[in-house]
């Protein structure tokens, strides 16, 4: 009983300083998430790269500006050759080409108006160079901002790409 009693005593020093697990958090207004097709690749070879962005509000997503640039650590390898060859959106009706690979001319991509609770997904084709040097990480970090037509805006980031490994061959 002593045992229950000081159990419960320090569950409420917990709960009312704040320190109590709290539950899991509502996703933001909307949502960035990257994923890749490979880990590694070759020179020569290509990783498809998808971004896709969540509209989690009950108001339409009308347009998004992002941005997406090579981390710090993919910057000190210049002798990692790479660049985004094409791209895709993916919506519930299909696929189609789009234009925008970076750096800062994604959010075009993404077809808005984007309606409640849907999502679309751009994916970029990256493309390494086959004289691209090997052995080392090639990882992205991208910046949005989304504005609803409720007037009402947010931004997220950085978010990060998986890193993709360049193998020799």
């Amino acid at each position: 009983m002593r045992r229950l009693g000081l159990t419960a005593v320090l569950a409420l020093f917990l709960a009312v300083f704040g320190l109590a697990p709290a539950a899991s958090a509502d996703p933001g207004p909307a949502e960035l998430k990257f994923t890749t097709d490979a880990a590694t690749t070759t020179p020569g070879g290509t990783v498809n790269l998808s971004m896709t962005l969540t509209n989690n509000k009950t108001y339409d997503l009308w347009f998004v500006y992002q941005t997406i640039d090579p981390t710090w650590l993919t910057t000190q390898r210049p002798d990692l050759k790479y660049s985004f060859t094409g791209c895709t959106l993916t919506t519930a009706s299909g696929s189609t080409s789009c234009s925008g690979t970076g750096p800062a001319n994604l959010g075009a991509n993404y077809g808005a108006p984007i309606p409640p609770g849907q999502s679309r997904t751009v994916t970029l084709t990256l493309q390494i160079a086959p004289d691209s040097g090997c052995n080392g990480n090639i990882g992205f970090y991208s910046y949005f901002y989304a504005e609803f037509s409720d007037s009402t805006n947010t931004s997220g980031g950085p978010v990060y790409t998986p890193e993709t490994r360049v193998l020799c061959s």
